[in-house]
């Protein structure tokens, strides 16, 4: 596989898991059984007949207490299992059905090695959760008018612009928050990875070449992060403020929070976790996401999340009391823009809405998710049928494996079929597994050419590089030999000779590739003029030109 295309399916896998929503459109499709023709439209009536009236928005229930008794009856087995069949550490489960918590519990623990146990009230970080939990301050912003989904975003943020000026113009909340505005996949994730704060990577997106406006699909955090920012700075306040103001405090949600601070004092919080080289997980890393806090911020338990269901399948009421207006938040449920294109005539089309992946079934029912993956140790899922009013929150302290989609697809087939239609694991895992294969570099630095050029002396390497997205990067040696730093703080990365002017070092963050390459180019003197770093070119901006 070409390496640029190997690094844009990881990436996407990374926060918005675009390849499992793929096989999940499929695997429900073959689970529900053909798709009927429909009805035949029938005679026309005649000018003294009353107009028939219109569909209604959903289908009739069709599930009954019975149906959903019985898949959360099998949740505890469900969980335990494929906790044991994966390792992950620690897991919280709910389930909403007809506005009542008809489930709530913790699993395992919130840090290795420790006895701490996950209960439902344990803070977990929600990844590409966040997301629809985002779009649903933006709902209780607005209030009653539909309009602030159609503000230009560039109007009310400072220092924001993309590459084409009309595009920036235009550009709305709805744009940016449903991924259409043409920036490209995870546009901005790689400067957050380097230590750039937003207001540099939004300040930076105008350097990013641009697909089709309006036209295209591209999963961006950051074009995400500016559409709910410029809402933030319409009211006045800081996004943590609106997110506390509008929705966290009015559904009493006392443990959920935009800031990474907030997550790291809470003191029954789950810690993230990633899997060894022996199997054996452990608490390597620590995921600070504040740069795209509305896109990937969000700490919440699984007690606060079943109250955001309940507002979710209750059309923005909670105990009695409006928290957003219900017109608002069912525009965040609206396809804005393909995002999965039928791969055969009968196939299934997948949409995102305002921070949803939203889907159809074979019975025209409505059906909402949304996944959540750190690859430094987190990863959740939100699956709702809000015809039905029934939803499932899952969230877990380990780095993606499955576990959290297959817990919630497991529930659904088993409320709707009475058993699950597969071993939903091991079919997720693997799309997990094949896009870590896919992120690796096509060059093994790990085994330079049988004959080799020599490298120039260090001499003809170090110095100072400039590139005006990623900045200044600069080449220095000590006493093992060469090393680059990248980023503000900096970050300082070990250089491998592999052939000739191409280098190595092993990448970091929660988009690391494993080894990427280092190349320098000369011209006439004894300097190198530019360098390019593999990883950081997968849309043409990774050169850096000698000062």
């Amino acid at each position: 596989m070409h390496a640029a295309k190997a690094v844009r399916l990881r990436r996407s896998r990374s926060l918005a898991v675009s390849g499992l929503a793929v096989l999940l459109i499929a695997a429900t499709a073959l689970s529900s059984g053909a798709a009927g023709s429909g009805p035949s439209p029938g005679p026309t009536p005649s000018p003294s007949e009353a107009a028939p009236k219109p569909p209604p928005d959903q289908p009739p229930p069709l599930l009954t207490q019975a149906d959903v008794d019985r898949a959360v009856a099998r949740l505890d087995g469900v969980v335990q299992d494929m906790m044991k069949r994966t390792g992950v550490p620690g897991t919280a489960v709910g389930v909403v059905y007809k506005d009542r918590v008809v489930y709530l519990k913790g699993f395992g623990k919130r840090h290795v090695g420790e006895p701490a146990a996950v209960g439902p009230d344990t803070v977990f970080q929600l990844a590409s959760l966040s997301k629809p939990v985002s779009s649903t301050v933006v709902a209780g912003a607005a209030g009653d008018d539909t309009g602030v989904w159609d503000e230009p975003v560039a109007a009310h943020l400072p220092g924001f612009a993309l590459k084409d000026p009309w595009v920036s113009g235009h550009a709305t909340v709805t744009d940016l928050m449903s991924h259409r505005s043409g920036l490209p996949d995870h546009a901005g994730d790689l400067l957050e990875d380097l230590g750039y704060d937003q207001a540099y990577i939004l300040g930076h997106l105008r350097y990013e070449p641009l697909a089709p406006f309006r036209a295209s699909y591209a999963y961006t955090n950051f074009g995400f992060t500016a559409g709910a920012e410029a809402v933030a700075r319409t009211k006045g306040v800081s996004w943590q403020k609106l997110s506390e103001d509008t929705l966290f405090g009015p559904a009493g949600m006392n443990s959920t929070s935009t800031t990474f601070a907030d997550y790291a004092k809470a003191r029954n919080k789950a810690v993230g976790h990633v899997r060894s080289a022996d199997g054996t997980w452990q608490a390597k890393f620590v995921r600070d996401a504040d740069a795209q806090a509305p896109a990937g911020g969000v700490s919440s338990t699984a007690s606060d999340m079943t109250r955001w269901l309940r507002l979710q399948l209750a059309d923005g009421e909670l105990d009695g009391r409006r928290i957003v207006d219900a017109e608002n938040l069912e525009h965040t449920h609206l396809p804005e823009i393909v995002s999965q294109p039928p791969t055969s005539p009968a196939g299934r089309t997948g949409f995102y809405g305002l921070g949803w992946n939203v889907g159809y079934d074979n019975q025209g029912r409505l059906r909402l998710s949304h996944s959540g993956a750190f690859d430094l140790g987190a990863n959740t899922n939100v699956t709702m049928l809000p015809g039905e009013r029934l939803g499932i929150i899952v969230l877990t302290n380990g780095r993606p494996v499955g576990l959290a989609d297959s817990v919630a697809e497991d529930f659904f087939d088993t409320a709707q079929y009475g058993k699950p239609t597969r071993d939903w694991l091991p079919l997720i895992a693997a799309v997990y597994a094949q896009e870590d294969r896919a992120a690796v570099s096509p060059t093994d630095y790990a085994e330079p050419p049988a004959v080799r050029k020599a490298a120039r002396p260090d001499s003809a390497y170090t110095g100072t590089y400039d590139n005006a997205y990623y900045g200044r990067a600069v080449v220095t040696t000590d006493k093992d030999g060469l090393v680059l730093e990248l980023g503000p703080a900096p970050k300082r990365y070990r250089l491998s000779h592999y052939d000739g002017d191409t280098f190595s070092f092993a990448t970091t963050g929660e988009n690391a590739v494993g080894p990427t390459g280092v190349t320098f180019t000369f011209g006439e003197g004894k300097s190198a003029d530019r360098l390019r770093v593999e990883y950081l070119d997968e849309t043409g901006l990774g050169t850096f030109t000698r000062r």
